[in-house]
């Protein structure tokens, strides 16, 4: 993968630095909402990307340039601070699971996956998949940062759970490549991290989020709440998008990535809520509200990728940028 076009100072002076060329000072200055911020949440996706798979325009040893690593903390006291403002919610004395659930269900946000079910044009769905290929083609990988750091039935949960997204050890079972699959029948290219040149910033901060909670030992907590509520929230959406997939012509291993989710994910959400984020809770009390913040933080990000896909396509305005 190389390095995309910059679209702003922030992101301008990052890829500058990793390509090797003069860069100045640049003050971190955000767009508000930070969560739709481009420049910023561009150039925090390309600096977390360097603990993913790198670009090969940049240096194999830039994601440890001190400096690098210092611009990467000052863009993420902005997001940190807006996350803390809107995601942070107040722990009961009930047990976790339960605390996960009602979180859930409490959530409220615009119906995308009734509405990809139901009415979406082939054209709508194509760039719903596109959207998302910036985080489902290296899915379960930020989650996977947290094995090391957990242990006991923690940490097995935790592993029974990624095992599945990569395939149970069968690469054809990959949840990764069975999402490639759908991209084909759309037409769209499956080559790793090709749309995020023209994703917007909300769909990068879709994957940001996870990013920030994989890099930092302190936020594991959150990285465990955050796998909860997607794997809590997964199994009905996905029933819809594979219907929505039916509707416009997929054929069964086209939707299989959508088909699999509703499978795995109704187990999956048993595993994360009680053996998971409940034996962490256990052996880490005071770990409670990072969990359900991590939670909250999935389901709040979730919640904007909604709303500006369908906002979008009432306009109607595309959700990739031109290219």
């Amino acid at each position: 993968m190389q390095l995309p076009p910059a679209r702003g100072p922030l992101s301008g002076w990052l890829i500058s630095r990793l390509a090797g060329r003069r860069t100045d000072e640049v003050e971190v200055r955000t767009q508000q909402p930070v969560w739709a911020d481009e420049d910023l949440q561009l150039a925090l996706w390309i600096a977390y990307e360097l603990h993913y798979r790198g670009f090969e325009d940049a240096a194999v040893d830039g994601q440890w340039d001190t400096d690098v690593i210092a611009f990467r903390t000052r863009l993420e006291q902005p997001w940190i601070e807006w996350l803390e403002t809107n995601c942070r919610t107040m722990p009961s004395d009930r047990p976790i699971a339960e605390q996960l659930r009602a979180l859930v269900e409490a959530d409220d946000g615009p119906k995308l996956s009734a509405y990809l079910r139901r009415h979406a044009t082939l054209d709508q769905f194509r760039e719903f998949v596109a959207n998302r290929s910036v985080y489902q083609l290296k899915e379960a990988d930020p989650h996977s940062f947290g094995i090391p750091r957990l242990e006991g039935a923690a940490k097995a949960a935790l592993v029974e759970i990624q095992s599945d997204e990569y395939g149970g050890g069968r690469p054809e079972r990959m949840h990764s490549e069975l999402f490639r699959t759908t991209m084909r029948w759309l037409g769209l290219n499956d080559s790793y991290g090709h749309y995020v040149a023209s994703a917007s910033g909300v769909t990068l901060a879709l994957s940001n989020v996870m990013s920030l909670f994989a890099m930092h030992q302190r936020w594991t907590p959150a990285l465990l709440g955050h796998l909860a509520a997607l794997e809590m929230t997964s199994t009905l959406p996905n029933r819809q998008y594979a219907a929505g997939a039916a509707r416009l012509g997929a054929t069964d291993a086209e939707a299989r990535y959508f088909t699999e989710h509703v499978e795995a994910d109704a187990v999956h959400e048993q595993i994360a809520a009680h053996d998971l984020c409940g034996s962490y809770v256990s052996d880490h009390p005071a770990a409670v509200g990072d969990v359900l913040f991590g939670a909250a933080c999935s389901l709040a990000l979730d919640r904007l990728f909604a709303e500006y896909l369908l906002t979008s396509w009432k306009a109607p305005a595309r959700s990739l940028r031109a290219g």
